[in-house]
């Protein structure tokens, strides 16, 4: 009787997920002497883009933007307010939330970020820019979806 040989197991480099998390570093290298230059982390720069798409929101919505808890979140708001850039204040319609919002410095910020576009590092051509980012928001919606469905 003969027992099945497993299969070989996949090399790294065929893992869609190594693939996803390899493509995030090489993202914050690229951004990293543009972010250095202003004094900002990756996730700071974020949360500033997020908060220039809708100013004054609650610490849980910009974190749900963010997809990160505010144990992680509340610490780099606070850099970010000791640098200037935010502030934060009790919402005064409910005592329980914390309401974000930029400092005219972080609005300011804008005009030297906007030259900070990847675009033609990645070789992409516009159309596969689009589509790219269109499938990989597709890919992290429906992981998350999938973990939901589990709970």
């Amino acid at each position: 009787m003969k027992t099945a040989i497993p299969p070989a197991p996949l090399p790294l480099s065929d893992f869609l997920c190594f693939a996803v998390y390899s493509t995030n570093l090489a993202f914050g290298k690229a951004y990293k002497p543009m972010l250095d230059e202003l004094g900002l982390t990756y996730p700071q720069y974020i949360a500033i883009v997020a908060l220039w798409e809708q100013d004054n929101q609650t610490v849980g919505g910009l974190g749900e933007k963010m997809f990160l808890e505010s144990n992680t979140l509340t610490p780099m708001l606070k850099k970010l307010e000791a640098m200037g850039y935010v502030e934060r204040r009790r919402d005064p319609g409910d005592e329980r939330q914390v309401l974000i919002s930029l400092t005219k410095s972080g609005r300011r910020l804008r005009e030297k970020c906007l030259k900070m576009d990847l675009t033609d590092a990645t070789a992409l051509a516009p159309d596969e820019f689009a589509k790219l980012q269109k499938t990989i928001v597709t890919l992290r919606d429906n992981l998350i979806q999938s973990v939901r469905g589990g709970e």
